[in-house]
């Protein structure tokens, strides 16, 4: 299974893996999974640390060691995926959860959310 983190998804997996469900937990062990985490995840953390909102290291060496644990690539933002925002309704707000469900659909990937108003957009999604 091909699966894109939404950004709680992967900060819940780094620091506490305890809010995770337990199908999550056991598809992230799961060494046949792909896992990826979009480069908007990464921008979304940034500025909400920068912000105060959110405290985490802000060494980039410190993501770079979680996304090596868990065995996670980084999915760059293309205008393949942006353009896709075009197609979207608009059952949410937050732009960078728009952008990665654009992934989802783009990438053919399953989007790890708890967020259930992403599920309005019919892509597939697990939790």
């Amino acid at each position: 299974m091909r699966l894109l983190l939404d950004t709680h998804a992967f900060l819940w997996a780094i620091a506490d893996p305890d809010k995770l469900s337990a199908k999550v937990k056991r598809l992230l062990l799961d060494q046949h999974n792909e896992i990826w985490l979009s480069a908007a995840s990464l921008w979304e953390i940034a500025l909400k640390a920068a912000a105060g909102k959110l405290e985490l290291p802000q060494e980039r060496d410190y993501f770079e060691k979680h996304l090596a644990y868990l065995g996670a690539r980084v999915l760059p933002i293309t205008a393949r995926h942006v353009l896709e925002i075009f197609q979207l309704p608009h059952h949410h707000r937050d732009p960078f959860d728009r952008l990665m469900v654009a992934q989802s659909l783009c990438e053919d990937l399953v989007l790890v959310t708890k967020d259930k108003s992403i599920r309005r957009y019919g892509i597939r999604a697990l939790w």
